[in-house]
């Protein structure tokens, strides 16, 4: 600026005087006088006039102010810009904390555009964003440093810009930690939520295994049905209590099945050296059969139909005689059927599968499928009126011998003991 003030002193003094040449031992020199206005310079510069020179210089320098004010004032507008947007991140981050998005007064829309509502993808958006202002701060620095008119700024604006960058780095970069620390916080506390939340419906499934499963907090003892619901080798229930030496004896049961073909055996009762002392099978298509002692009788009814059923069979050494009841109807009898041999006692009582051996040996063809309910066995022959009664559940006899109680039947391999009221049952089945 001095260079080209004291360029246009000379101008003027060489527009408006005369040259002078003087000799100062042994040099010569010019010295700028004063001329009239109307005189002709005697100098005067080739090819332009001063008049041009001075106005092409006065141009210049116009030109030259005109670009650093200019530069001036987009730097100044860009740190507008910045702070503005800054201000609007930090509304945004401050309202992020709370879980809403505000608007922009006067916009009508979010600051971020159209955000996610899950808290965790908003703080990745807005990280995101950040960081793109962080490095748009940092291109803009490097630009002014790049920039050759950023040297012919004054040194205070210079400082006052770099300090304001700086601030602004810095502010960015401690809402970018800000951000990431509160992600965390939310991460940890959906894992903690979900855990609390796995935990309970773990509970709750538990519960309803218990209920489905049956436990021993059922209504009465003996409301309970053992569910056998596969073909298989190794779904069954055992009896607890054993048989003694039995001369006679009466056995009832509810069961329900609509297997095919047959339902295989509900019981078996099996002793050392004879593994059909008892038992009642329904195989292939054969009719159900009543083994005593290896010895066979044919029961005249099927219930495959899947609807509950009461079944009753009774037996007495005294000539064989056996009969058998469905529903308390009286619907076969006979006799000479293992006549004069006692039951033996000490046995294994299954139900659900009949026993080649003592406890073991099952065949899945001849396993029971369906359930079975109030399973009781008496030492005597009931009367007809006392089965009739306990098919329509206008008595509770308990077997004397064998009663239907939930601390007397194990389930294994899959079988399940769940809650069950036969009567009930068996009137939604009329």
């Amino acid at each position: 600026m001095i260079v080209l003030l004291t360029g246009i002193i000379c101008i003027l003094a060489y527009a408006s005087g005369n040259t002078i040449k003087t000799q100062e031992k042994g040099g010569e020199r010019f010295v700028c006088t004063a001329l009239p206005p109307d005189a002709t310079p005697g100098c005067p510069m080739p090819g332009f006039t001063p008049e041009e020179e001075l106005r092409s210089t006065v141009i210049q320098l116009r030109e030259t102010i005109l670009q650093q004010k200019e530069t001036i004032g987009n730097q100044k507008e860009t740190i507008r810009e910045l702070t503005a947007k800054l201000n609007r991140c930090e509304s945004l981050a401050e309202d992020g904390k709370h879980g809403s998005w505000k608007k922009v007064a006067g916009k009508g829309k979010d600051t971020m555009g159209d955000l996610p509502r899950d808290p965790s993808q908003v703080i990745d958006q807005l990280s995101r964003t950040m960081q793109t202002l962080k490095d748009r701060l940092e291109n803009l620095e490097h630009q002014l440093r790049s920039n050759v008119s950023y040297s012919a700024l004054p040194s205070d604006l210079r400082e006052t810009l770099q300090r304001r960058l700086g601030d602004l780095e810095h502010q960015l970069l401690n809402k970018v930690a800000e951000l990431e620390d509160e992600k965390s916080l939310l991460h940890n506390e959906s894992a903690a939520h979900r855990q609390r939340t796995e935990s309970a419906l773990h509970a709750l499934l538990e519960r309803v295994s218990e209920l489905e499963k049956g436990s021993n907090a059922f209504k009465s003892p003996d409301d309970f049905k053992v569910s056998l619901p596969l073909r298989t080798n190794y779904l069954y229930g055992k009896i607890k209590k054993t048989l003694p030496e039995l001369f006679a004896f009466t056995i009832c049961m509810w069961l329900k099945s609509s297997a095919s073909p047959g339902i295989g055996t509900p019981f078996s009762y099996a002793v050392q050296g004879q593994a059909n002392e008892i038992v009642l099978i329904e195989w292939g298509n054969h009719p159900i059969e009543l083994l005593i002692n290896d010895k066979v009788a044919q029961l005249p009814f099927s219930i495959g139909d899947g609807k509950w059923h009461h079944v009753c069979i009774t037996w007495t050494t005294r000539d064989g005689m056996w009969e058998a009841y469905l529903d308390g109807v009286k619907l076969g009898s006979g006799e000479n059927l293992a006549p004069w041999h006692p039951i033996k006692p000490n046995g294994i009582l299954i139900l659900g599968q009949e026993q080649d051996t003592v406890g073991g040996r099952f065949d899945a063809t001849q396993a029971f499928v369906g359930e079975i309910s109030q399973f009781n066995i008496w030492d005597r022959v009931l009367k007809s009126e006392d089965i009739i009664s306990l098919a329509n559940c206008t008595a509770n006899m308990p077997g004397n011998i064998i009663p239907w109680a939930d601390n007397n039947v194990d389930v294994f391999g899959g079988a399940t003991k769940l809650p069950l009221e036969p009567c009930e049952e068996r009137l939604l089945d009329l």
